[in-house]
Formats: C-alpha cells, sequence, structure tokens
C-alpha cells in the first residue's frame, strides 16, 4: 500500500464503515422510539401499503361498532318499554275480566272503566317516550325499518323492524268497559293484543340478540385486524435493544479506527527525522 499524504485509504474505509454503523443506530433507534420497524414507505413499501389497508379497515370497523351499539341502545330502550306495555295488557285484561261478570253494576263497571282507559294511556305513553337519539321503534310514527352497519365497507347492514306497541298498534282504540257486553269485547280484544305484543317482543328481542352477536364479532375482527397489522410493523424490542447496544460498541470502535487511520500520516514524519 502507499504510503501518502494525499490519500488515505484506511481513513476512507474506517470512515465507510463508521456511516454504515450510524445508519444501522438511527434506524435502529427510530424502532426502539417508535415500537415500529415499519415506520413509513421508505422502510418497506409493500408492507407499509398493506398496514395502511388494514388501518383503514379497522377505523370502518370502529364506525360500524358505533352504529351497532346505538343499535343496542335502541333496541334495549325499546325492549325496557314493550316489557312495561306487556305487563299493562295484563292488569287489561284482569279488569276486563272483572267488568265482564254479570254480578256487577254500573257503577262497578264505570271504576274498572276509569281504570281500563287510564291503563290504555300509559300504554301510549310509554310506546311514545321509547326514544333513544331521536328514534323510537313502537310509536308506530314509520313502518320503515332502522338499518344499521354491519361491515367496514357498508355494503351489508343489519335491521331492526318497528314494532307498533300503541293502543291502535294493538286494536285496542275505543274499547271500554262501560257494559257487559262491551267488556267482552274488550277482553277478547286485550287478549288477542297480548298475544300480539307478545309476538312483536319476540321478533324485536330476536333482533337484538343477532345484534349483540354481531357486535361481538366485529369486536373479535377489529382486535384481529390491529394484531394482524401488529405483526406487519411492530418491532421486536428484546432483539432491537440487544442490537441497539451491539451498534453502540460498533461505533465506538468505528471512531477509534477512524482516530487511528488519521493518525497514519504522521509516521511519514519519522521518515524525515534526522
Amino acid at each position: 500500500m502507499t504510503t501518502s499524504v494525499h490519500t488515505n485509504t484506511s481513513a476512507m474505509i474506517a470512515l465507510q464503515n463508521l456511516n454504515r454503523t450510524n445508519d444501522q443506530l438511527a434506524s435502529t433507534q427510530g424502532r426502539v422510539s417508535t415500537g415500529l420497524k415499519v415506520q413509513g414507505a421508505k422502510d418497506n413499501a409493500a408492507v407499509w401499503a398493506v398496514a395502511q389497508a388494514q388501518r383503514a379497515d379497522k377505523g370502518s370497523l370502529e364506525s360500524v361498532t358505533t352504529s351497532l351499539n346505538r343499535a343496542t341502545s335502541i333496541a334495549d330502550v325499546s325492549l325496557a318499554a314493550g316489557e312495561q306495555i306487556s305487563d299493562l295488557l295484563l292488569e287489561l285484561k284482569a279488569k276486563a275480566t272483572a267488568a265482564a261478570d254479570p254480578s256487577a253494576t254500573a257503577a262497578t263497571r264505570a271504576s274498572y272503566d276509569q281504570e281500563f282507559q287510564a291503563l290504555l294511556g300509559s300504554i301510549d305513553s310509554f310506546a311514545d317516550n321509547a326514544t333513544f337519539d331521536g328514534a323510537n321503534i313502537l310509536d308506530g310514527a314509520s313502518t320503515t325499518a332502522l338499518d344499521f352497519l354491519a361491515n367496514a365497507d357498508a355494503t351489508e347492514t343489519i335491521s331492526m323492524t318497528r314494532q307498533n306497541m300503541t293502543v291502535a298498534g294493538l286494536t285496542l282504540t275505543g274499547e271500554d268497559l262501560t257494559t257487559q257486553a262491551n267488556a267482552e269485547d274488550a277482553l277478547t280484544a286485550v287478549t288477542a293484543a297480548i298475544a300480539t305484543a307478545s309476538s312483536r317482543l319476540a321478533e324485536l328481542g330476536a333482533e337484538a340478540k343477532q345484534i349483540e352477536r354481531h357486535t361481538t364479532f366485529v369486536s373479535k375482527l377489529s382486535d384481529s385486524l390491529e394484531a394482524g397489522i401488529g405483526n406487519l410493523v411492530d418491532a421486536d424490542l428484546a432483539k432491537e435493544s440487544a442490537r441497539l447496544q451491539a451498534l453502540q460498541v460498533q461505533q465506538q470502535l468505528g471512531v477509534q479506527a477512524l482516530s487511528i487511520a488519521n493518525q497514519a500520516p504522521q509516521v511519514i514524519l519519522s521518515l524525515f527525522q534526522n
């Protein structure tokens, strides 16, 4: 190797190695500080693109979960009101049965009718107030089902059928207990209303259970996507910690090697000393 004051090959090699070590050290420090082995498209374009697509799906699933949670709340409010209405129907049947007693007096039937009408008013009140976030599926105001998001692409929905639980919806409008004949008609109507209400509540309960199951599925799917993204981009911090320590040692050795290489030209001075 030529000894020259103009070209220091050893120093150039040492500097190249030190620069490479510094680059690796910076990359490792970045992975340690962020916890990510793929921080951007520059690190690994293909993996980063896949991870971004999965992040988009996960974000969409959060919107799906919000929609399903709203559906659950509407179902819970509706079921609570519907069950109370069902209990009121049982009371209505008891009043109608009592009023249908042939031995009952007009005054007794009038008393029963007052309670009967009050209970009918409560049914309408419960149905009208079974509202969550502006949505009511018991008041009979609409027959269009409520649809909620079911997947990240918004191409599938879960429906909740509207169940009219008002007095009119249960075909109890105009019923009274003022006479034995009216009481018998009311008893027949209330018995039919109980069957109708039970059927509608059963359908609502089945839909609520379906929404609950789908919410659980979406939650698990979101967790799986998060785990999948982590598998793609998360750094193994145990390995990175070991690599960081090794590179720090290499950096120190590289600095020393460069320092030694830079002193090599000074050897030439000894050749010219007397």
